[in-house]
């Protein structure tokens, strides 16, 4: 990619998360463009490219990731395709993107890794909230030890069927643990589990318990995890997507030996708590979530900066997911 002055994206898989939180952020970061996007459905496909403004548009992803105008592939299909669309693009000298969670578990995400040495291209997951002002706020705040020493973590993502966290599909295949991995849990635990990974490094040990309480559909739909960082922090996290509208709950709270920060995964407040009184700090919420982390990728790409999370550290996520749900 050395002599590579811009990134020419082709897309593979322009479905609902492609339409504002991600795709149009890359026509909108420096040397960054769209060249072309795939969808096996090809009516669907020539209506996105008419709409965003793309070139070309492809019913094929391997006539995509050939395309001699694409030097770079963001992967936005379901998690079941993850690995061969990353496989093939490596294999094809094409730097990839692809989104969370990297695929279905942590065994197909070391194949993914080891692609990438293979072929020597580079490879960037879409844990994007690691870009975003607020989560790096966080990260500021206990760098500098604003509430002493961490103690412990308490997550909770408690959603009733009826939420509205994640995109439209018309399969709902996120409810179908062949194609997601796993249902609603890997499908939003991977924004929490990562952002535990950035703030608290390496995992000592870690354990769940995933079950499917409601029978609603084939995913479980209750997860619990426990983690041991080697830093000694531990943290608690509990996923249910069956209780009540009056019951949801998305908060994470870190506890440490001078006083908490606390604030959710999807929302846009910071709140500290400490020696008696509390600071609050607010953020816009971003129009499109992904370009702060698309700005960082792209220049990653073009030996501008480092990677801003790769397959190794994502890895550590899939493998946590695995644990709680015992997969691995």
């Amino acid at each position: 990619m050395q002599s590579i002055k811009e990134i020419k994206w082709g897309i593979i898989g322009c479905g609902d998360v492609t339409e504002v939180k991600s795709g149009p952020a890359f026509n909108k970061v420096p040397n960054s463009s769209i060249v072309a996007v795939m969808r096996r459905d090809a009516a669907k496909a020539k209506d996105y490219a008419l709409r965003h403004g793309v070139p070309k548009w492809y019913d094929d992803a391997e006539k995509l990731i050939n395309d001699p105008d694409v030097n770079a592939i963001y992967i936005a299909t379901p998690p079941l395709q993850h690995e061969e669309y990353t496989l093939l693009s490596l294999a094809a000298g094409k730097s990839v993107y692809v989104e969370k969670p990297m695929t279905l578990n942590a065994e197909s995400a070391l194949r993914m890794q080891n692609a990438s040495l293979k072929y020597k291209v580079k490879l960037s997951v879409a844990h994007y909230r690691r870009a975003q002002p607020m989560f790096l706020k966080v990260k500021e705040l206990l760098d500098k030890r604003v509430i002493g020493e961490v103690r412990f973590v308490q997550l909770q993502m408690l959603q009733s069927p009826a939420h509205n966290l994640i995109a439209s599909t018309g399969n709902n295949w996120r409810l179908d643990p062949s194609i997601s991995g796993g249902g609603l849990f890997h499908d939003l635990a991977p924004h929490q589990l990562d952002l535990m990974i950035y703030y608290f490094g390496q995992v000592s040990s870690s354990s769940g318990i995933s079950i499917n309480q409601s029978g609603e559909y084939p995913a479980d739909d209750l997860v619990v995890g426990q983690i041991l960082f080697e830093s000694g922090v531990v943290f608690n996290g509990t996923w249910c997507f069956t209780v009540s509208e009056n019951d949801k709950k998305d908060i994470c709270e870190i506890t440490g030996s001078a006083g908490t920060i606390s604030f959710p995964i999807f929302g846009n407040k910071i709140s500290i708590k400490k020696d008696g009184y509390e600071e609050e700090f607010v953020f816009e919420p971003l129009k499109h979530v992904q370009q702060p982390m698309i700005d960082k990728v792209t220049a990653y790409f073009l030996d501008q900066g480092d990677n801003p999370c790769s397959s190794e550290q994502a890895i550590l996520s899939m493998q946590l997911m695995d644990s709680f749900t015992k997969k691995g």
